[in-house]
């Protein structure tokens, strides 16, 4: 490799791990929709394939990392991948821990990139050989997986009876679309939905006010919240092995592993589950949620790594959720990259491993810095001068524009029905993982009945 590719690579990890640093601390800024538009102008712009990867690898972990604020200091998620954090990130916050939570969930982030990193190059390897009859099943996979996280959801039931009827609707909006012209044929809408499923227990809340009597009342509230900042601290170690616990370190890495291996499922889906499982015995609330956070975050940038690493060195075809979504640029970005003809091809192992490694060292030295060292200032700042209500506006200003993007008008309204529908069934117990797994099978599971 020559000297230009390795500065370029550098030149574009850095603005990738600054750019995603300040976009990651916007609530609302999905993965999906922040990082697929700019992977895809990079991509056919013409850049060496070795540049793009280690610039994606760089903006997506930063992403992961400075996605903790909002949910930490608002209890709104930046993205996608950090609902499921909600509840654990909002009792920290009213116990006044909000400074001490943005530094485990960041050094969670930083032990599920260290540990996923190698562990994904292991298992592309290892599944290497069996590249052609994996791909030619990615719908079954889907199916299966979809299955198993409602198997392991506390409402088994609902969450079976559930897959059918959402599947239907999801594919039912997409082929409205199609026939009314209002969206190219044979192309699924995605980011808007994801988004719906998101925001879908956050408007039926908003719609309920709407509601006179006993529904609406039961929101009624006497008085402010009260909430504590913790004391400022001059000297914040960078160290993970102090900002964390022994337990959660270790089950930091256990939970990352489990999330690799499962790189074909939902990543929002292991999250729960597996950050929920290794949280279960622990009684005190405050260690639980610490507990949970930090795991959950192991799991986001493992998973995320993993779901962009394996598929990406044994198959060739976006298969898991992550390289369907944010990372598919690096699969199909015509005309430059085909299923035919992608990265997959262009670089060997050996040329893959300077640019993810580059990408992960420079985003974890800027974005770990500033998240870990300044959290405390950020947090202040963000309490201070930015009303939770404008957090709330801004939010939901990106949903409707991210839907018009899709499909125009019309979607707006798409997204307001699947949000309404997807937060019903969140309130009768069907998880955020199963709903997203439904979303990535749907097209799979309608076919199933044609």
């Amino acid at each position: 490799m020559d000297m230009n590719s390795l500065l370029e690579m550098i030149l574009f990890a850095v603005a990738g791990s600054f750019l995603y640093t300040l976009l990651g601390v916007i609530p609302g800024t999905d993965e999906t929709a922040v990082l697929a538009p700019v992977t895809l102008a990079i991509a056919i712009s013409g850049v060496r394939p070795e540049v793009l990867l280690c610039f994606f690898m760089a903006a997506i972990i930063s992403k992961m990392i400075t996605g903790n604020i909002p949910v930490a200091v608002a209890g709104i998620p930046s993205g996608v991948m950090s609902a499921p954090m909600i509840p654990s990130a909002l009792a920290l916050k009213q116990a006044g821990q909000t400074t001490k939570a943005i530094q485990k969930m960041s050094a969670g982030s930083l032990i599920g990139t260290v540990v996923a990193i190698p562990l994904s190059f292991l298992m592309a390897s290892l599944l290497a050989p069996f590249s052609d009859f994996i791909a030619q099943n990615t719908a079954t996979v889907f199916l299966i997986g979809t299955i198993f996280l409602s198997l392991m959801a506390k409402n088994k039931i609902v969450c079976l009876l559930s897959i059918i009827p959402m599947s239907l609707l999801i594919q039912g909006l997409n082929h409205l679309y199609w026939g009314v012209g209002v969206l190219e044929m044979n192309k699924p809408v995605f980011i808007s939905f994801f988004l719906a499923i998101t925001i879908g227990p956050l408007i039926v809340s908003l719609l309920e006010l709407l509601i006179p009597g006993e529904i609406r009342q039961q929101y009624v509230r006497q008085t402010y919240t009260t909430i504590k900042l913790s004391k400022h601290q001059n000297h914040v170690s960078l160290n993970p092995f102090k900002i964390l616990t022994q337990d959660e370190l270790s089950k930091s890495v256990l939970g990352t592993i489990f999330g690799v291996l499962t790189f074909f499922m939902s990543p929002v889906g292991m999250m729960i589950l597996i950050g929920e499982t290794i949280s279960s015995r622990i009684e005190d609330k405050l260690k639980r949620s610490a507990m949970i956070v930090t795991v959950m975050n192991a799991l986001n940038n493992g998973t995320y790594v993993a779901g962009i690493l394996i598929p990406l060195i044994a198959l060739g075809v976006p298969l898991s959720p992550v390289s369907i979504g944010p990372g598919n640029a690096l699969f199909n970005a015509p005309p430059v990259y085909t299923l035919e003809h992608n990265l997959h091809h262009e670089l060997s192992i050996p040329q893959l491993i300077l640019p993810v490694v580059l990408g992960a060292i420079i985003s974890l030295g800027i974005t770990y810095y500033l998240t870990v060292r300044y959290s405390n200032e950020i947090t202040y700042f963000i309490f201070t001068r930015i009303p939770h209500e404008a957090l709330l506006g801004l939010f939901f200003g990106l949903a409707v524009i991210l839907a018009y993007m899709d499909a125009g008008i019309l979607n707006i309204f798409g997204m307001l029905l699947l949000s309404i529908f997807s937060g019903c069934l969140n309130r009768w117990g069907v998880n955020y993982g199963v709903q997203f797994m439904i979303l990535y099978a749907s097209g799979g599971i309608i076919t199933l009945f044609v």
